[in-house]
């Protein structure tokens, strides 16, 4: 099997570190690996297959002889140095948000439109976590019935927010557990311990929340459909791992509770946990480290005609993000294109 030199740019990170761990865990085939990141980790080493790797300083020059680069480093930081990756030849798998909404680079969800991918475009962008385990548990659904509308609110885990929203969580909660002062966020517009924010990301004129957009604009884009209709609540809740969502969908085809668990229980990277009788339905908690998109709670809406709802779960650090680059990743080999 031909063996690939991998670099992760964002090395250090949250997101970088599950980079890491995808590509050891899914055994991809790395020849060389190369980690990469700001000045300030340099001199760091993280470990690759039992082996001490340095961190080396991020450069124009860092992808010349590269395969693939799997950045998480931000979008600024992309925007700089992804062209220079690209135009060295190496692919590039990017988490940010960067170029998702950019015509000339493909949003993919392997399990969705892994035929947007192609040699001619080295830069692919990672879409947003929370879209990424929705368009993953509605292309089944579409392809059948056809969705119309989606809405959906959705409940994202702090780990969303890297690792100052991380510790946010963890310092708030150990303090009322000792009955402490509340330490100020300093990731949070407010106290996430026992609290939650409907905002992540900054508001837009329309009274939508970036994030909030982000999900409507990606599902068309990764759909293939601009004519679905999404609207989107997203709200930060203090779970350290995994995001979930509600989500209600109108489709053209009448779809019943039982067909779609039919059509979901065969879709690739799903698990569906659904039976309620016995509390039996997806949990953060149960998605934690776990490779699938989960789907339960499965019903017809009583509101509406050709109505569906149901909850959704995933890790966000995989699914939402490491898992589904170093996915891409296999898709270029398996179609031939890297």
């Amino acid at each position: 099997m031909k063996k690939y030199k991998v670099a992760v740019v964002g090395a250090t990170g949250v997101v970088g570190n599950e980079m890491i761990k995808m590509l050891e865990e899914r055994n991809f085939p790395v020849e060389s690996v190369k980690f990469l990141a700001s000045a300030r980790s340099v001199g760091k080493t993280l470990k690759f297959k039992g082996k001490d790797i340095p961190v080396e300083l991020l450069t124009h020059d860092s992808g010349k002889g590269m395969d693939v680069a799997l950045f998480s480093a931000g979008g600024q930081t992309s925007k700089d140095f992804s062209p220079s990756f690209a135009k060295a030849g190496c692919f590039v798998i990017d988490n940010s948000s960067a170029w998702r909404m950019d015509d000339n680079c493909p949003l993919v969800v392997p399990e969705v439109n892994p035929d947007d991918l192609s040699k001619d475009k080295k830069i692919i962008a990672n879409p947003n976590c929370s879209t990424i385990q929705m368009v993953v548990a509605l292309k089944p659904l579409h392809d059948f019935a056809k969705i119309k509308r989606v809405v959906v609110s959705t409940y994202q885990s702090v780990s969303g927010a890297g690792s100052k929203g991380l510790a946010d969580l963890e310092s708030q909660t150990k303090a009322y557990g000792k009955g402490e002062k509340m330490p100020a966020p300093a990731k949070f517009p407010y106290q996430i311990a026992f609290n939650l924010i409907p905002q992540i990301d900054v508001f837009d004129p329309n009274g939508y929340t970036k994030e909030e957009m982000k999900m409507t604009n990606e599902t068309k884009k990764i759909m293939g459909d601009k004519s679905i209709l999404v609207s989107a609540t997203c709200v930060r809740v203090p779970v350290f791992r995994s995001h979930s969502e509600s989500v209600w969908i109108e489709t053209e085809k009448e779809l019943t509770p039982q067909k779609a668990k039919e059509l979901l229980s065969k879709a690739k990277g799903i698990e569906v946990m659904d039976d309620p009788e016995k509390g039996i339905y997806p949990m953060p908690l149960q998605a934690e480290n776990l490779q699938k998109t989960f789907v339960g709670r499965i019903r017809s809406d009583i509101s509406c005609a050709n109505g569906l709802t149901f909850w959704v779960v995933s890790d966000n650090l995989l699914k939402g993000a490491a898992l589904n680059a170093v996915e891409i990743a296999e898709m270029l080999i398996a179609k031939n294109i890297l």
